[in-house]
């Protein structure tokens, strides 16, 4: 007898997965532990094995599309087993039917019937490509309407609220329509482009969709309004060194050997760089010219507005810093440091071969163990419990173009300041160029941020929930000092500490930057 496989609860926040690939087809055969499917939860991308051996017979959910949890995922029985009673009195559907179901579905009312899609045309939405993605922006289309496209071509890139992807193409055709312009922001699902034989006419796709395609006169005049605006903005683009295009193979190269990407002429789609071009870059090509296209300041006129529109990583850091700052009663406590020692300490770690700590890592190292004696401090609240966490993950905040990154040190108390280093330093580097992975950026219970390489001398900041605290790190300072009853200059640094007063009262908090202070100022203690 067939049975039902629902959608699993995978994390205990999860009320929703999104199935990010089918490994099983209908039709395949399943064995206890195949993998069904990956799936996407709100922390992470999950591999789902199967309990049961059969047949795949139905796929109650599509690639890229979400469903709550215990809702029918998938039905496994015997081949030929009629299944009609258990999804609602339907026939399972078949790969084709499924996959233009996937298309269709959306876009039905009761008022306007779904269109009928040819079979020689593929209908592509807006992609789900994080999982608290809710809409995407197309940053360059790499194709135009009237382009040839082969499976693997880059389509687009796509802005994130974490990051900005290409996506591929998954067939091969004609670009017939783009549903999406560029730097225009689109929710998920909806229609990003369609390709097809060339000449197909998709205005009726585009229409039951919720918009109406233009007149073929003007698709190519903007056509070539686009075409043009492109390679203004990619002059400008690259003249001012704020944007190059270039694959993540060839971006991470290039970082390798401390090349210039404005200095590489990129052989791809529209100037693309790829891998061959940093290979076979010359250095001693570089010409007095290119040393002169410096990015220029920017100047604007008196009364100038810019308006800049929203990514979607800064609308998430908007919604998510404001969900904090309104629901958690902040508070803050200061303190300042003496420096003397710990600048002592990192002077003989740095003496160790191939061994580079910063007093980041330094203070990242002591608040992991302040943290162990203080498992108040390493807490989350909710509306039923408080949550005191046997791990120890402290996110430090990476700062990017666009917003602010947390990658997270795991078990960061069992690690040595060496390995704090190399971890954060890693994590820094790929932050920059958007190539964290989402489990490097989960299951924080403390964060720090450090601004103290900008001159600051204290600030406070906003909580990252889920977690109670978070520290707030500015610069040493040189300055008068009273020890031992006399005025001598020394090294001093203040430490703010955000707390969230439902799970860390006062004197709690203020116990833990007691215990911090004992550790930094006197590095050799963590040692012992």
């Amino acid at each position: 007898m067939a049975e039902i496989i629902t959608m699993p609860r995978l994390s205990d926040t999860m009320e929703e997965g999104t199935v990010v690939k089918w490994h099983k087809n209908v039709g395949d055969k399943v064995s206890e532990g195949d993998i069904l499917a990956e799936i996407e939860t709100d922390k992470a991308i999950q591999e789902f094995e199967s309990e049961i051996d059969g047949v795949l017979l139905y796929q109650g959910v599509q690639e890229g599309v979400s469903t709550k949890v215990d809702e029918i995922l998938a039905i496994i029985g015997k081949e030929g087993e009629d299944i009609s009673d258990l999804i609602g009195g339907g026939k399972p559907a078949s790969k084709q039917e499924t996959k233009e179901a996937s298309v269709e579905e959306p876009k039905k009312t009761e008022e306007q019937p779904a269109a009928e899609i040819p079979d020689n045309v593929e209908v592509i939405s807006m992609p789900r490509l994080s999982d608290t993605m809710e809409e995407g922006t197309v940053v360059v289309w790499h194709k135009n309407v009237g382009d040839k496209v082969a499976e693997g071509d880059i389509l687009a890139e796509i802005e994130t609220d974490k990051a900005v992807q290409e996506f591929e193409s998954e067939f091969d055709g004609v670009l017939l329509y783009q549903g999406v312009k560029a730097n225009e922001p689109a929710p998920v699902d909806s229609i990003l482009a369609i390709i097809g034989e060339e000449g197909t006419d998709v205005s009726g796709i585009v229409s039951n969709g919720g918009k109406v395609s233009a007149p073929k006169a003007e698709v190519k005049e903007e056509k070539a309004a686009s075409a043009e605006k492109a390679t203004e903005t990619k002059a400008e683009e690259t003249s001012s060194n704020e944007r190059i295009f270039a694959s993540p193979l060839a971006k991470t190269i290039a970082k390798d050997k401390g090349i210039n990407l404005a200095e590489v002429k990129g052989s791809g789609d529209n100037g693309r760089i790829i891998k061959k071009d940093i290979e076979n870059y010359q250095p001693a090509a570089k010409s007095v010219e290119t040393k002169t296209a410096a990015k220029p300041a920017q100047v604007f006129a008196s009364g100038e507005d810019v308006v800049i529109p929203n990514s979607q990583m800064r609308k998430v850091i908007a919604k998510r810093l404001a969900e904090s700052k309104f629901t958690a009663p902040h508070y803050y406590l200061n303190v300042e440091l003496d420096m003397d020692n710990a600048i002592e300490a990192r002077k003989q770690l740095n003496a160790v071969p191939n061994t580079k700590v910063s007093f980041n890592d330094i203070v990242v190292k002591a608040v992991a163990m302040a943290l162990r004696k203080h498992p108040a401090v390493n807490s989350t609240w909710t509306d039923t419990e408080i949550i005191q966490h046997g791990d120890i993950n402290i996110g430090v905040a990476v700062a990017v173009e666009d917003g602010l990154l947390v990658p997270v040190v795991k078990n960061t108390d069992q690690k040595s300041f060496t390995q704090i280093s190399a971890e954060v330093r890693d994590y820094a580097g790929r932050a920059r160029d958007r190539k964290l992975k989402a489990d490097e950026m989960e299951k924080s219970t403390f964060s720090v941020s450090n601004l103290g390489m900008f001159g600051i001398e204290s600030f406070t900041s906003i909580i990252n929930q889920p977690n109670s605290c978070i520290l707030s790190v500015g610069a040493i300072i040189e300055k008068p000092v009273v020890k031992n009853g006399q005025i001598v200059v020394g090294n001093t640094m203040k430490l703010s500490l955000a707390c969230d007063h439902r799970t860390v009262d006062g004197a709690t908090g203020a116990q833990f930057l007691q215990t911090l202070k004992t550790y930094i100022e006197n590095p050799v203690t963590m040692l012992v």
